[in-house]
């Protein structure tokens, strides 16, 4: 099931990824940012729902030169304290929040649109994948529409989010390590979509799916056969 996973997310199809019972409890729809269409974006914002987001391999995020937010707001907490107090440090399924900066590319209007927001998240993968790392300000603009996330060094052998999940994909496949990531909501419960209908889901539109646990596991053999 990796494999086949693996061959549609380095093609630019969606891959569902259920992290674990023990964290988020949620699937998420994942795509690789290199590949990222307005049709992407389109059935992500209709059938899955969350909030969209890019993550970025932490090699990635620091040649760009992007920070966690948190590391923003500690530096600006000296001249607006309540930034000291909105701290993330209760969060009941983790320990430290992935949230980094948001963009718009420089060309798009408002940058919220279907078309927008695929472009932007295009070209910054293309950028990253192209090494034009010195260039993020003259393309991209912020605050925007797209929010990114910086995966943990390391990512799943450090944290087991679906940051990390979406790029040791990308690296398993041998794409770009910029992805893109968005919560299955379900309409009737105002919740998170459950597994099993996020599985039904997966069947009837002939995509994979796979739990954290399966993405980890072939992630470790992956990296003992790099050895």
């Amino acid at each position: 099931m990796i494999t086949k996973a693996l061959d549609a997310f380095k093609t630019g199809e969606i891959i569902l990824i259920f992290d674990d019972d023990n964290r988020e409890k949620e699937t998420d729809m994942i795509v690789a940012g290199e590949h990222m269409t307005p049709q992407h974006m389109t059935t992500l914002r209709n059938d899955a729902g969350g909030l969209l987001c890019v993550p970025l391999s932490s090699e990635v995020s620091n040649k760009l030169g992007v920070p966690f937010m948190t590391d923003i707001m500690d530096v600006a907490s000296a001249k607006y304290p309540v930034l000291s107090e909105l701290s993330p440090t209760d969060i009941p399924y983790d320990e430290k929040s992935a949230f980094s900066i948001t963009v718009n590319h420089r060309k798009t209007f408002t940058g919220i649109t279907d078309n927008d927001r695929a472009y932007t998240i295009k070209e910054l993968a293309l950028l990253c994948k192209n090494g034009d790392y010195a260039s993020l300000g003259k393309y991209f603009r912020s605050p925007g529409h797209v929010t990114l996330l910086r995966a943990a060094e390391g990512h799943v052998l450090k944290r087991r989010g679906h940051t990390e999940l979406s790029i040791a994909l990308a690296e398993m496949a041998g794409v770009t390590p910029v992805a893109v990531c968005c919560e299955m909501m379900d309409d009737i419960t105002k919740d998170s979509m459950t597994t099993d209908d996020a599985e039904r889901y997966a069947k009837t539109n002939n995509l994979e799916f796979l739990s954290g646990a399966e993405v980890i596991e072939a992630y470790m053999e992956f990296k003992e056969s790099k050895l």
